[in-house]
């Protein structure tokens, strides 16, 4: 439910648009020139390029709710995490360029069949082509909140252009230690920006705010995947996340598989144990964090009901409907 303007947050477009040539949209600061197509890190250009967009069930449930988050999957990605599930699209970049004409279309598609909200997923590297769709959106009559589901390796400057633009943030706390950042996701410097990050969207929306029909409509939700030999040092991630404040809802995720460059790795090469897990859920409690969305481990051992195939058809993308305790 956009706060601004159309023609308000095309100017936020605008104003993006001139941080990409030469680029500085993330911690990188590449400064590729990008309007001219050239490509740094994230190898994209002058457009966006999306993989699909679709209702998904399968995000934490006031995100989902019963209609479906209206999921943006957008290709490439300013990380390189080593284990990850999108792979096909992050890493090999699987996708169509579009325009923002278009994409304005899709937005608007999603909300006419009926999803909660516009779910930018790995939106950072596409910010000036997404912020300018969604003024266009806006102006034809576009509703609903815009979730950004980032991997939360955000320059605070950027998301202050942001404001007002982005309702409900989903990022993701990797790491707290910088050297598996660097070695898994070649992030450097990660736990100090992630964290900077987290405290600019949290000024910027608060807690998670969610309606009588139990779905979100503004706030930050936190995500956290826990990661095999406890390498994602998750208590120092919750103590972080309670010191901005203890009732920010934290989704504390059992889900890790191995794939891509993580299969046969010697400490990311297995799937999570179940005693990691809850050894995760303790430290949570320990920090005086209030509200956690989990997973089922025991289920995740029988089945990979989160891991996507972005070559598949719609309805096949994820073969279940992620369940959240």
């Amino acid at each position: 439910m956009p706060i601004l303007s159309a023609s308000v947050i095309q100017q936020r477009a605008e104003d993006l648009y001139q941080l990409l040539d030469p680029c500085k949209l993330c911690p990188r600061l590449c400064s590729a020139h990008r309007r001219r197509g050239k490509t740094g890190f994230c190898k994209v250009g002058n457009t966006a390029v999306i993989s699909s967009a679709l209702p998904h069930f399968g995000e934490e449930p006031p995100i989902s709710g019963t209609s479906g988050s209206g999921t943006v999957f957008l290709t490439s990605c300013n990380a390189a995490c080593i284990f990850c599930q999108n792979y096909q699209i992050s890493h090999l970049r699987q996708g169509t360029p579009i325009t923002t004409e278009k994409l304005a279309q899709l937005f608007l598609k999603l909300q006419q069949r009926g999803c909660h909200n516009i779910n930018w997923v790995t939106p950072d590297p596409h910010l000036p082509f997404l912020v300018h769709a969604l003024s266009l959106a806006v102006a034809e009559g576009l509703q609903i909140p815009v979730v950004y589901n980032t991997n939360g390796y955000c320059r605070p400057e950027i998301l202050r252009i942001l404001k007002g633009v982005v309702d409900i943030y989903l990022p993701d706390m990797k790491y707290s230690q910088d050297v598996w950042a660097e070695d898994f996701s070649n992030l450097p410097n990660y736990y100090a920006i992630n964290t900077g990050a987290i405290a600019e969207m949290y000024r910027q929306v608060g807690p998670l705010v969610i309606n009588d029909a139990g779905v979100a409509v503004q706030g930050l939700l936190v995500r956290h995947l826990v990661l095999p030999e406890r390498i994602a040092g998750s208590a120092r991630i919750f103590r972080s996340i309670a010191a901005i404040d203890p009732h920010i809802p934290v989704s504390i995720m059992a889900q890790y598989h191995p794939c891509y460059r993580a299969v046969g790795h010697p400490l990311l090469g297995r799937r999570l144990k179940r005693s990691e897990y809850l050894k995760a859920l303790e430290e949570f409690e320990a920090a005086g964090l209030t509200t956690a969305y989990t997973q089922d481990i025991n289920e995740l051992e029988q089945e990979d009901l989160f891991f996507p195939d972005f070559d598949a058809g719609e309805s096949q993308i994820f073969k279940a409907q992620q369940k959240h305790n």
